[in-house]
C-alpha cells in the first residue's frame, strides 16, 4: 500500500519560517519526482516546487529564495523548507510523488499552513 504522509504545517506569522514533511511508503522513491503543491480555499491546486530523482529543483517564482525542497531518499523523505512567509503562502500543502516511466501518481492528505499578518 502506497502513503505519502505530510507533516509539519501550523499557524505562523508573516516572516517566519516552516518546514514540511512528507514521507513515503510502498514505493521506489528514489525513482520518483516529488512535487510540492498548495491549494487555497476557492483556488486550484497549484505546483509550489519539484524535486526529481536526480535531484534537480524548479520553483514557482512567487517562492523563488524563500523555499527550498531537499529529499533524503534514505529517509524517503522529501522535505519543503520555507523561510520569510507571507500571508500569500496561506494553503493546505500536498505531496506529490510520480513516475515519469510509469505515470504512476500518488497524492498525500495535506497539511494546513497558516501565515498571520
Amino acid at each position: 500500500q502506497v502513503q505519502l504522509v505530510e507533516s509539519g504545517g501550523g499557524l505562523v506569522q508573516a516572516g517566519g519560517s516552516l518546514r514540511l514533511s512528507c514521507v513515503a511508503s510502498g514505493i521506489a522513491f528514489s525513482i520518483y519526482d516529488v512535487g510540492w503543491y498548495r491549494q487555497a480555499p476557492g483556488k486550484q491546486r497549484d505546483l509550489v516546487a519539484v524535486i526529481s530523482s536526480g535531484g534537480a529543483t524548479n520553483y514557482v517564482d512567487s517562492v523563488k529564495g524563500r523555499f527550498t525542497i531537499p529529499r533524503d531518499n534514505a529517509k524517503k523523505t522529501v522535505s519543503l523548507q520555507m523561510n520569510s512567509l507571507e500571508s500569500e503562502d496561506t494553503a493546505t500543502y500536498y505531496c506529490n510523488a510520480r513516475n515519469e516511466r510509469t505515470r504512476h501518481s500518488y497524492w498525500g492528505q495535506g497539511t494546513q499552513v497558516t501565515v498571520s499578518s
